[in-house]
């Protein structure tokens, strides 16, 4: 007799065994007992969550001989409960749409979908991986899925519902499955583990868990690889050697190296890693796994127990994980990631690669946003807490102070502005207006001044004079490099030049 893997043999047979998707077996359980049983149901979800053992399931629950009608609870035991458990039974079709994906395929489907049943109630058409299709075969089962035979239902499965039509995905009754959590997939591989006849550590198994990402067929593919390798006890140090940890003396001592800023020692532990034929891909895939324990660590403190370390190696994580800061670990899986998508596609990979590892070992040298939005509230002297004081406070704007004249030292000031149009509205952008009002103070100009602080004087609160200027001083200001630059910054033209403070007594220096 031929071994049957643990997948296999403990897939779900019942309503009430079906793991993690308690919503889903509720809802077709009740649909069942009320007689409300749609024509097409689809199920999509990750791979290993359930969707054709729910397939089977409400199969068998359709079809079950032992009961005058569709059942919430088939009985398992009659032909057609273990026929449909096997994926044998003639009135339960299962169609790999994978290898059907032609027009021709669905033609066939139809045609026989109008022949009654052999012994069962329903005809029932399981599609697995129904995405495959081709576009011509969706159109075809279109009219078939939409009015079926009354002794026909579809049950279609998927991976990638976004590349399922939504004419399809509308005529169905849709059914997401979620991943199946740690600790639902950790009680069933302990007792699974226990009717096999073999301890579990938990930890093991809780790591176990963790590995799957949601999947109970990974799960217990892992656990039969354990128990193939020991079949009595499933250990953490068993674990180790068959799926070992990300954890790497050489990846260890880049990052410590980082967490100093060498650059050097950043760059050699990296080529030590490449030189003993480790893919590139790899490198980094490893690095981000020992990234993300650190970071848990980090965040959770040592006493997380369930961050996946080696227990030998604990301590020294542990030490590692508070080199660097939350915000450092999550920029350094980004680069590695992108460093990892983009080396694949690049013919300069290697050089690359030594680029990120300079930013990683640079990467303490950084400033977070945080410690520059403390150091902006604290840079005049006041407390980070009094920012929101700081904030509501009225201010005073403070005189600029001249550091020279466009027109010598220091007989003149300019003030600088935007020009107003004529029906006294908004600022014109693009003009320069240098002006002052008679007899008084000259008044803020409409807008921040265009000139740099080097070119803007503040006026004396005097009474001043305005003077008209000659030509050849209007020539020197408009040849003065500040001004030429402020006018091609702004893309501006002089309005008007105006002498404040009287006439000039000595003539300015070139």
């Amino acid at each position: 007799m031929s071994y049957t893997v643990l997948a296999r043999k403990y897939r779900s047979q019942t309503f009430d065994e079906i793991v993690g998707q308690a919503a889903i077996a509720s809802t077709l359980v009740n649909a069942i007992r009320a007689d409300r049983i749609h024509h097409g149901y689809l199920f999509t979800g990750t791979r290993g969550v359930g969707k054709t053992s729910t397939a089977r399931i409400l199969a068998k629950a359709l079809n079950c001989l032992k009961a005058e009608r569709p059942t919430p609870a088939p009985c398992g035991a009659c032909d057609a409960c273990v026929s449909i458990a096997e994926g044998q039974d003639i009135d339960v079709l299962e169609i790999d749409a994978a290898s059907n994906t032609g027009v021709d395929n669905i033609r066939e489907l139809r045609s026989n979908a109008s022949l009654r049943p052999a012994r069962s109630r329903f005809r029932i058409y399981i599609i697995d991986e129904v995405h495959m299709l081709s576009t011509g075969a969706f159109n075809a089962l279109l009219k078939t899925l939409e009015e079926p035979p009354a002794h026909v239902k579809f049950i279609l499965a998927t991976t990638e519902i976004q590349k399922v039509p939504a004419t399809i995905q509308s005529r169905c009754q849709r059914f997401t499955f979620r991943n199946i959590g740690p600790e639902d997939i950790a009680a069933q591989l302990e007792r699974i583990s226990s009717q096999e006849g073999a301890t579990a550590e938990p930890a093991a198994i809780r790591r176990i868990a963790r590995l799957a990402n949601g999947s109970m067929r990974d799960a217990l593919s892992i656990l039969d690889q354990l128990l193939s390798l020991s079949p009595s006890q499933v250990t953490v140090a068993l674990l180790d050697e068959v799926l070992p940890p990300a954890h790497n003396e050489e990846i260890l001592a880049l990052l410590k190296r980082a967490a100093e800023g060498d650059a050097a020692g950043v760059l050699k532990a990296f080529d030590g890693i490449m030189s003993r034929g480790r893919a590139l891909e790899t490198a980094c895939n490893d690095a981000i796994d020992v990234l993300r324990s650190l970071m848990h660590l980090r965040a959770c403190g040592p006493s997380a127990d369930w961050v996946e370390v080696p227990a030998a190696a604990r301590d020294e994580y542990v030490a590692l994980a508070g080199a660097f800061e939350l915000s450092h670990y999550v920029q350094m899986i980004g680069l590695l990631e992108e460093l990892r998508r983009n080396a694949h596609f690049s013919a300069a990979g290697r050089a690359l690669a030594d680029a990120c590892m300079v930013r990683i070992a640079r990467l303490k040298q950084w400033s977070s946003i945080e410690s520059l939005l403390e150091q902006a509230a604290t840079e005049d002297g006041a407390p980070a807490a009094a920012g929101a004081s700081k904030k509501n406070a009225p201010t005073t704007p403070q005189p600029a102070v001249a550091r020279r004249s466009v027109l010598g030292e220091p007989p003149a000031a300019v003030s600088t502005g935007f020009s107003r149009n004529e029906s006294g509205g908004g600022a014109v952008p693009g003009s320069l207006v240098e002006s002052a009002p008679a007899g008084g103070a000259p008044t803020p100009s409409s807008g921040h001044s265009l000139l740099s602080p080097a070119v803007s004087a503040t006026a004396s609160r005097e009474p001043v004079l305005e003077e008209a200027i000659s030509a050849d001083e209007r020539s020197r200001i408009m040849k003065d490099p500040v001004v030429r630059q402020a006018l091609e910054l702004f893309d501006g033209h002089v309005v008007n030049i105006e002498r404040r403070g009287g006439p000039q007594t000595a003539e300015p220096k070139e």
